[in-house]
């Protein structure tokens, strides 16, 4: 829950940088800032390494850099409550399908549900933005299986370190056109400072100790509460409207990644007996 208080806070805050540089190369810039502060607390030893260690570290840098890239141009083009909301349907359907009764496949049409009400036309929202919000919901939930591999295969941050450098890397081109605009407005380099070291230091890092501890069907459920605290936040930080059918909608999304959770729960107490 603290990883994604200060991720979606942190969305709030970058959302003003993008006037100045493009959504792709604020991304960019929080990851290059973001490992080069990792790197330098956490300095990993990766000589001994093995290739599990390395895979891992690999397909979490990867992951993480398509859904964040997806996720800045949705927030970019539309609300943040309904991007985020839009691609929670990614680690819910993780949880949802991951057990294939008739309750989880009822519970994956109240969020369709949800979905088409906060999604509905007049409500902010364009195909543009949806389709990439809906591109980091699948980043989110190979971001869930691949962030509990390297927390698995690794100790401590280093494993985190080597996977934002990753995605630094992975994002280098399109943070190299940038650069003369930030020199030219350091205020805006400032802003990307707090943001890496709140999203990918402190808010990653969190998540990754999370989710060293739960399997990935009950990480994804839990992470059911995101959307109602970027409709939150979107509103608090940024004076986006939230209507009625905006609640209808949050409360299908939320009450479904609830129910999931508590069927996992459940059957994860009935394996312990």
């Amino acid at each position: 829950m603290l990883g994604a208080t200060l991720i979606q806070w942190t969305a709030a805050i970058v959302i003003r940088v993008f006037p100045v540089i493009s959504p792709s190369a604020t991304s960019a810039w929080r990851f290059l800032l973001g490992a080069l502060v990792l790197l330098a607390l956490t300095r990993p030893n990766v000589r001994h390494w093995t290739r599990r260690q390395w895979w891992g570290a690999l397909a979490l840098g990867a992951t993480v850099a398509l859904m964040n890239q997806c996720f800045y141009q949705a927030i970019a083009r539309i609300p943040l409550g309904g991007a985020v909301a839009i691609e929670y349907l990614g680690p819910f359907c993780v949880a949802a399908l991951g057990k294939r009764s008739a309750r989880h496949l009822a519970l994956v049409g109240l969020a369709g549900v949800g979905v088409v009400a906060l999604t509905r036309p007049g409500n902010g929202l364009n195909l543009t933005g949806v389709l990439f919000a809906a591109g980091a919901g699948v980043g989110w939930a190979a971001y869930i299986f691949a962030s509990r591999r390297v927390g698995g295969a690794t100790t401590g941050f280093g494993g985190l370190a080597v996977s934002m450098s990753v995605a630094a890397i992975l994002t280098l081109p399109l943070s190299i056109g940038a650069t003369a605009r930030l020199v030219h407005h350091p205020f805006v380099l400032g802003r990307l400072s707090i943001v890496a070291v709140m999203a990918i230091v402190l808010g990653f890092g969190a998540e990754l100790q999370g989710l060293r501890r739960l399997k990935p069907s009950i990480a994804g459920v839990l992470m059911a509460c995101d959307p109602a605290l970027a409709f939150f936040i979107g509103w608090l930080l940024l004076h986006q409207s939230v209507r009625g059918w905006d609640l209808v909608g949050l409360s299908c999304v939320v009450l479904a990644g609830a129910g999931v959770m508590y069927d996992s729960t459940v059957s994860e107490s009935e394996l312990a007996q």
